[in-house]
This record gives C-alpha cells, sequence and structure tokens, in this order.
C-alpha cells in the first residue's frame, strides 16, 4: 500500500495525464458495502482499499462460501482488520441504512433491483456494467438516482484508463485524425461457451431460487455460477452486453456522443449450433450518429483481424487512423503527415504491488479501476456527476439492448431520445420490458 506521499504524486500523475482525481478526501473513512462478492466484485472492492482508508462493513452473496471467502480475504486486505458482517439477502444488508458507498456486482439481471434499493439507503453507488437487461430497468435506474440525490458511478473504466485517456486529449481532441466518418468496434475472443454440460441439483452452499431472482427458472448446470451465467440471454445480453457496451462507451466518451439515431443489427447463432449456450456466435450492429457511423462486430471463432487488437476499437478519419484497445493504441497519420504514435497500458506495480500475486486480478485493468474509483469518490465529496455516470451508463447500455432487440425483430430502430421510445414501433417499444417473475416487481412499475 502506497503512503499518503506516494498516493500524492501518484494522484497528481494522474491530474497531469488529463485525470480528475485530486478533489476527494484521502483521509476520510467511508463505510463499504458490496454486493455481489465474485471476481470481479472482489476485484472492484481491493482497488478501492488500496486508494482510500475506507472500512468494508457488510457483504452481501446467495453463495455461501464466496461469501466467506470474500469475509476473509477483506479481513486481511483492509486496514482494520476487521471481518465484514455478512448476509444472504441484500435488502436485509440495506435495511440497515449505515453505509456510505454500495457497490453492485451481481450478475446483470440483479443490477437493477439492488442498485435501486442501494440508493433509497442513503448510499451512493458503484455499479458493475451493463446496469441492466432490459432499457425500462435503466430508465427506472436513472431516475431513482436522481430522485434520492446519490452519486453513481458504472463500471466502464475505460472512461478512467490512463493511455486511454491520453489518446483521447492528444489524438482525438487536438484533431489529429481529421474528420471521423467511420469507427469500427469489434471482439474476437473465443468468450462463448461450448458444449453442453448437464443438469444437476445446484450444490447446497448456492441459493439458487435467490440467485434467479427476477429472471426466468433455468435448470441449474455447472455454467450458470460462478462466472457461466453469460452463456445464457435469461441473465444478460451475450456478448454485445458484455463486451460491445465497453466499447461502444469508450467511443461516445472520445468523440463528445449522446444516444444514436438509429440502430440495426443482424447475426445470431451461425456457427456453434450444438452448444447449450443461447447467446449469437455472430453478430454486426449499426449505431448511427448523425454524420458517423459506429459499426460492431463479434465472432466467437476464427482469428482476429489485427492480433494486436482483438478487441477495440478503430477509428477511421481523414488525417489518420487511431485503433485503441484496453493494452495499447496506435495512431497512425496519413502518410507524409505526421509520425506514427504507440502507447502501452500504465502498469503500477511499485506502487500496488499486491497488483502482482492478486487471484484472477486483470492486472492491465487494475490502474483504470483505481481511477475510475478515485473520480468517484472526487463526485461524492463534490456531489458532483463522475465520468461514467449513470446516465452515461443507461445510454451504452440500452444502444446494445436495442442492438440485440433490432437484430430479434429484423428491423432497424429509429431512436426518439426525448420521449425515450422507438419510433412508429409499438411491438419494439413492448420488448424495452421484460417479464419479472413472481414474487419480483420490474422497477418501472413501482418507481
Amino acid at each position: 500500500m502506497p503512503t499518503n506521499i506516494d498516493r500524492r504524486k501518484f494522484l497528481l500523475a494522474l491530474a497531469a495525464a488529463g485525470g480528475s482525481a485530486l478533489a476527494f478526501d484521502e483521509q476520510k473513512r467511508r463505510r463499504v458495502g458490496l454486493i455481489g462478492t465474485g471476481w470481479y466484485g472482489k476485484s472492484d472492492l481491493f482497488r478501492l482499499i488500496q486508494i482510500s482508508p475506507v472500512e468494508v462493513v457488510s457483504l452481501c452473496d446467495v453463495d455461501k462460501r464466496m461469501l466467506a471467502e470474500c469475509a476473509d480475504m477483506v479481513a486481511a486486505r483492509q486496514a482494520s482488520k476487521k471481518r465484514p458482517r455478512t448476509y444472504s439477502d441484500y435488502r436485509e444488508m440495506l435495511k440497515e441504512k449505515d453505509l456510505d458507498i454500495v457497490e453492485v456486482a451481481t450478475p446483470d439481471h440483479w443490477h437493477a433491483l439492488t442498485m435501486i434499493e442501494a440508493v433509497k439507503a442513503g448510499a451512493d453507488v458503484y455499479c458493475q456494467k451493463p446496469i441492466s437487461v432490459d432499457v425500462a430497468e435503466g430508465q427506472a435506474m436513472l431516475r431513482a438516482a436522481r430522485k434520492y440525490g446519490k452519486v453513481v458511478q458504472i463500471g466502464t473504466q475505460r472512461r478512467s484508463t490512463p493511455h486511454l485517456v491520453e489518446a483521447r486529449d492528444t489524438i482525438i481532441k487536438e484533431g489529429r485524425l481529421g474528420k471521423i466518418g467511420l469507427v469500427e468496434i469489434y471482439c474476437y475472443y473465443h468468450m462463448r461457451a461450448s458444449g453442453n454440460p448437464p443438469d444437476t441439483n445446484p450444490p447446497e452452499y448456492l441459493d439458487y431460487e435467490m440467485w434467479t431472482g427476477p429472471a426466468p427458472m433455468r435448470p441449474y448446470n455447472a455454467w450458470v455460477h460462478p462466472r457461466g451465467w453469460r452463456a445464457f440471454m435469461e441473465y444478460g445480453n451475450g456478448i454485445v452486453g458484455d463486451m460491445c457496451v465497453h466499447m461502444l462507451d469508450m467511443v461516445r466518451w472520445m468523440l463528445g456522443l449522446g444516444w444514436p439515431q438509429r440502430v440495426a443489427s443482424t447475426g445470431g447463432i451461425l456457427v456453434d449450433k450444438a452448444s447449450k449456450s443461447n447467446i449469437s456466435d455472430t453478430q454486426t450492429a449499426t449505431f448511427d450518429f448523425d454524420d458517423l457511423r459506429v459499426v460492431w462486430q463479434h465472432r466467437s471463432y476464427g482469428d482476429s483481424a489485427d492480433e494486436k487488437y482483438p478487441w477495440g476499437a478503430t477509428f477511421y478519419g481523414d488525417k489518420g487512423t487511431l485503433k485503441a484497445s484496453v493494452f495499447s493504441y496506435d495512431f497512425t497519420p496519413v502518410e507524409g503527415k505526421g509520425q506514427p504514435v504507440h502507447k502501452d497500458v500504465t502498469y503500477e506495480f511499485e506502487q500496488y504491488p499486491e497488483d502482482k500475486t492478486e487471484k484472477d486480478l486483470e492486472r492491465h485493468v487494475a490502474p483504470a479501476i483505481r481511477h475510475h474509483m478515485q473520480d468517484f469518490l472526487a463526485a461524492i465529496d463534490s456531489r458532483g456527476r463522475p465520468v461514467a455516470d449513470i446516465e452515461e451508463g443507461y445510454i451504452s447500455t440500452a444502444s446494445c439492448i436495442l442492438a440485440n432487440l433490432a437484430m430479434k425483430t429484423g428491423r432497424t430502430f429509429e431512436w426518439d431520445a426525448l420521449n425515450q421510445r422507438v419510433v412508429g414501433d409499438d411491438e419494439a417499444n413492448r420488448l424495452l420490458a421484460r417479464a419479472y417473475r413472481h414474487p419480483w416487481v420490474h422497477p418501472s412499475a413501482s418507481s
């Protein structure tokens, strides 16, 4: 853990690189609770512990083993060495109303209900992306954040990735790409689950009824928990909801874009038809922003178009091209118009040596999460909007959901951003909210 002097040097360096994390109280002890103690829940929480003297007082999970393991790890990591209280029901945890910050890191189908209850309980919230599994959930989440006056930061941490901040500020903002007419965003990771694991009884340590919550009840199998649930549309929005949301959000942030005017998408399960997974293995989506087109493509087979950029964005301008990913960026000017620029991800092992040994940590993402947390704390202290405010998360999430719905219906959607509706398409508008499983009530019906 860095000393206060080291931390101040680090924050000054971040500010010089275009960050905004100087304006939070480094000594303030904030009370924190975490809902969802799996892989990314712990990654987010431990980055917060690294940069602020928080006290993690509450943890919640429906997996008893995962919950106990996280409680032990938190006790070892936080300064007080105290073991947090543990809960199996987020409502019981939030009933205490003693938390300054709640982190939501559940599967996607649980984001809306937990985030809304957290702001009602008086907490500011850090919520993983995508914010919701349907558009109406996202609308309700945004309303709740504003109604209760709470800061809600979404885990689209490309907005806080140092080398991407640099690319935005020194390449795009300085006009070195010229006029940009097309951005390609893409993911070629082989990340769609393949196979047919047998359905079984859930393990005794998992409350599968509560894990399923408002989602449709599927037979349990080994993919469902932990970490394999993205194989099923019942719990999320496939690779578009998982990976496109990051890159679309990054493009919107870098270029200052709001809502797309039109969304279209084609694809489906075109190759691996034998797998139990029901998410698309091939999909193209087009997001039209006036005179700019952003085109997404994923396929979970074959080689990447560029082995250095298997997941990223390529900005095409009349003066040059910029490729950007979590690992690096490359600027290539039009011949004779300047020098190429390459920058790799910034690691911070000297300041945070525990990054080298932490189990399952995406080491290249750890600095971005820390910077994102610093921005979150600064917004809490100023009561301002963080860089990945809930509204930005809603726009990026809903745009990706609309792409999936466009593929499902086979139609191009024109989006009315003012009225939050698809223009002239009653069927599409009915699909903006998914049915909830009894007894859970969709937040759009009660907000």
